[in-house]
């Protein structure tokens, strides 16, 4: 059973396997349908698609951010609908990063179901292991799948309030770890939410520091220490993750799991929630003290 990552070679032993399901999730921000178009060019054999928008979120409303979590009945009748039951063994991939994967591999867990991976190194690992690349469409026959949703899995905006409100946050009593960007953290270079910054008392770990050149996740014994560096002593257990829109922050998490610091919570909404309600604190680089 993969419950973290998976190496190409690893995943290439069980590509015909019907107990396992391969979910393509390549997207792009800027081009909400370059990862479908990718994947009709190629993609791992059998693999299905999942889109970040339509699949992997619910509809945004005036007060989400920009990717809600999934109806929890929505998700499961998704899960059903790919082939997948408690029997299956889930194996995300993206571009490269993990970021996007990563969002799949939350969702999945969430949703009670333990046996998910994410592909390293996604599909540009895949290529460059000279692995077959198939054009045709996944087709799986749909199963049916009994979720059992763990609310403690992730935070709420109001919950995130509160902690701040009660002085949690600016004490260490809790750590909100924030996925973005350095810059973006700072409050700079902010080109995807109407407002920079970051929530007062928030620690930065960018997601791409879990990462070496070709988007491969670190060994485990180097995010360890990375990880201690940013967690200061914290508890997993008392680690809350955030990122824009609670996409990335995923990857922050998968990599704490990789590294061994499991408990973790997501906080869903992220930045781009947060700054729904004007009345709410931000900070950044720019904030006078």
């Amino acid at each position: 059973m993969y419950t973290t990552l998976i190496e190409p070679a690893e995943l290439a032993e069980h590509t015909a396997d019907p107990s396992w399901v391969i979910v393509d999730c390549r997207f792009d921000l800027a081009r909400p349908e370059w990862g479908a178009a990718a994947y009709a060019q190629g993609h791992v054999p059998n693999a299905l698609y999942a889109h970040l928008d339509r699949d992997l979120s619910s509809p945004v409303t005036a007060t989400s951010g920009r990717h809600p979590l999934p109806a929890s009945e929505a998700f499961a009748a998704t899960l059903g609908g790919w082939g997948i039951d408690e029997n299956v063994q889930v194996v995300s991939y993206d571009q490269s990063n993990g970021a996007y994967a990563s969002r799949l591999w939350w969702l999945v867990r969430w949703a009670g179901h333990a046996r998910v991976a994410v592909l390293n190194g996604g599909f540009a690992a895949w290529q460059h292991a000279g692995l077959p690349i198939s054009q045709q469409p996944g087709v799986r026959q749909p199963r049916r799948f009994s979720a059992s949703h763990a609310p403690a899995r992730f935070v709420s905006t109001a919950e995130v309030a509160d902690l701040l409100a009660a002085g949690q946050l600016a004490s260490g009593e809790r750590s909100l770890i924030d996925a973005r960007a350095a810059d973006r953290f700072a409050g700079q270079n902010e080109t995807l939410d109407p407002v920079a910054g970051h929530i007062p008392g928030a620690l930065n770990h960018p997601f791409a520091h879990n990462l070496d050149a070709q988007g491969r996740f670190l060994p485990a014994a180097t995010l360890r220490s990375r990880w201690r560096e940013t967690l200061r002593g914290q508890a997993p257990a008392k680690v809350i993750a955030m990122c824009g829109s609670g996409v990335t922050a995923c990857q922050n998490l998968l990599a704490l799991e990789v590294a061994g610091f499991e408990g973790a919570r997501l906080y869903a909404g992220s930045w781009s929630e947060w700054i729904r309600d004007a009345a709410r604190p931000v900070e950044s680089a720019h904030t006078p003290s």
